[in-house]
């Protein structure tokens, strides 16, 4: 062996220094295994569906989630002609006909759009369907809200093993579900490996901080939604006003939400879901997947 000239001992004594000043949480930001992904109504740019894929693309995103009920086929040709993949499939009907509906009728048209999507997600090769599971007002109870939603994803069950794609919870702004506990107790009704949850980080902010709900989803978290949300601008009247922030510009605590994703062990998509004008051209749209880099790194 050659002996090590005392130059080329500095150097190696340097590059060891540098490796052990990496901290552990930078290390972990290397290593997490997170693809960044954009909500498919939440493009600004105009156009057919590949137009916007291939806009989207170039800007650097590696997947969409499409809404139920689109044109099949040409979502089918616009993944395959650009490479991106479908990260979800957000159902299109939870909304307006809610599983928690009084009405029968309004519930089985809810239900038909859930695993219309569950079939959907399947076509694109996408694992889970977001799913509003009710809307607790206009007379619906919290409890009536829980008890009939409960009931319709328990029936759509059998459909998702079909198509091998799960249903996956979203907290919204619905009256529903408004801490970890309700979602846990939630979750454990429900009590199927089919359903999981869609964790939307930014709507939790009006409630409480994102990093205390992730200990309590824990495993069960199956997709993530993107989105900033300021405490300090919203008020009673208008809690509102806490969205409409670029990433990184509002008051979520980005790193303790990272954090907290890598104890539960998430790996998988983060789809943004920001302001259209956020991503209304390729540069803005270069911008926000920018963004969503740094928060993966965080």
């Amino acid at each position: 062996m050659k002996p090590l000239h005392r130059r080329s001992f500095l150097q190696l004594t340097a590059t060891a220094a540098a490796v052990a000043a990496i901290t552990p949480a930078a290390f972990a930001a290397k290593q997490r295994k997170l693809k960044k992904a954009i909500m498919f109504s939440t493009i600004g740019v105009k156009g057919t569906v590949l137009e916007k894929f291939k806009a989207m693309k170039e800007a650097g995103f590696e997947g969409v989630e499409p809404m139920g009920g689109l044109d099949r086929a040409e979502v089918k040709d616009a993944l395959q002609a650009t490479g991106l993949k479908a990260a979800s499939v957000c159902c299109h009907t939870h909304w307006a006909k809610p599983l928690s509906a009084p009405d029968e009728p309004t519930r089985k048209i809810g239900f038909d759009g859930l695993v219309y999507s569950l079939q959907d997600a399947q076509a694109y090769g996408a694992t889970s369907v977001l799913l509003v599971p009710g809307v607790a007002r206009g007379g619906v109870s919290y409890d009536d809200c829980f008890n009939r939603s409960v009931a319709e994803i328990k029936k759509a069950v059998p459909a998702a093993k079909d198509t091998g794609v799960k249903i996956a919870i979203e907290n919204v702004w619905n009256d529903f579900i408004i801490t970890p506990k309700q979602a846990d107790d939630f979750l454990n009704a429900i009590n199927s490996e089919w359903v999981g949850w869609h964790f939307d980080i930014g709507n939790v902010g009006r409630y409480s901080p994102a990093e205390q709900w992730i200990p309590v989803l824990g495993k069960r978290i199956l997709k993530l939604h993107i989105k900033e949300f300021n405490t300090k601008v919203m008020t009673p009247d208008k809690p509102a006003a806490g969205f409409g922030f670029k990433l990184l510009e509002g008051d979520n605590n980005w790193p303790a939400i990272m954090a907290a994703l890598d104890k539960v062990g998430y790996t998988g998509w983060g789809i943004t879901e920001q302001p259209g004008n956020q991503a209304n051209s390729i540069e803005t749209a270069k911008d926000l997947a920018q963004r969503v880099d740094k928060i993966f790194a965080s």
